[in-house]
């Protein structure tokens, strides 16, 4: 077993060595989307890696590919589904923002201030900026990321 730290919500998790990022923030009933699924070519499980980047196995060739058109992307950031825990020591620094999957998942919050950034599921860029007021016009403008989210589901 080895013990990962998630930051800011500074938890802790015992997980079993070889068990992959994305089981763990499950564990911790973290939302995560997993719009592709677990196969790492969506951005809704990348986090960054705060310490112990070399308790991980390293990136997969997919894994880079994906990295390299996500928005946000630094040397310490991981996809969940792909980084497997082989050390002890891992600190997880989980994303500000909250990731969607259909445009209608933000109709309950139409004419309210976002309470965190709205995140792309596909490459992470901001939709809605922290603070600022969900409209409609800009659900309208957002449609065409239900037929973005499809494409990825049916490519898998």
């Amino acid at each position: 077993m080895k013990t990962l730290k998630f930051e800011p919500i500074n938890e802790t998790l015992q997980v079993p060595t070889q068990s992959d990022l994305l089981e763990a923030l499950l564990a911790k009933d973290l939302k995560v989307l997993m719009a592709c699924g677990g196969k790492g070519i969506c951005a809704t499980c990348h986090v960054h890696i705060k310490d112990g980047m070399d308790k991980l196995t390293p990136r997969t060739v997919r894994e880079n590919k994906t990295l390299g058109f996500i928005t946000g992307c630094a040397p310490d950031s991981r996809l969940a589904c792909q980084a497997r825990v082989v050390g002890e020591g891992v600190v997880v620094e989980l994303p500000e923002g909250m990731y969607i999957e259909r445009v209608e998942d933000l109709m309950t919050y139409l004419g309210q201030r976002a309470q965190t950034n709205i995140l792309h599921p596909i490459n992470g860029s901001i939709l809605i900026a922290k603070g600022k007021i969900i409209t409609r016009s800009r659900l309208e403008e957002l449609k065409a990321l239900n037929v973005e989210v499809q494409q990825l589901k049916q490519s898998v």
